[in-house]
């Protein structure tokens, strides 16, 4: 796992480690996994399911 400063507690923040736009991941220093959807995969194995907005608010009013 990587490791995360110090200040980490006290910021709330991790800080990413590995950034991979084009497969829409980022790897943040306590070990978590950030998707683009913000979706997370945790070290535990927990997950956080992705917040999706319905197609009916995407669409945009001509």
């Amino acid at each position: 796992m990587c490791s995360c400063p110090s200040s980490y507690p006290a910021s709330g923040t991790p800080h990413p480690v590995a950034a991979h736009p084009e497969q829409g991941w980022t790897l943040l220093c306590d070990g978590s996994v950030v998707f683009d959807d913000s979706g997370e995969l945790h070290p535990d194995g927990s997950v956080v399911a992705p917040r999706r907005v319905p197609a009916e608010r995407l669409a945009v009013a001509a």
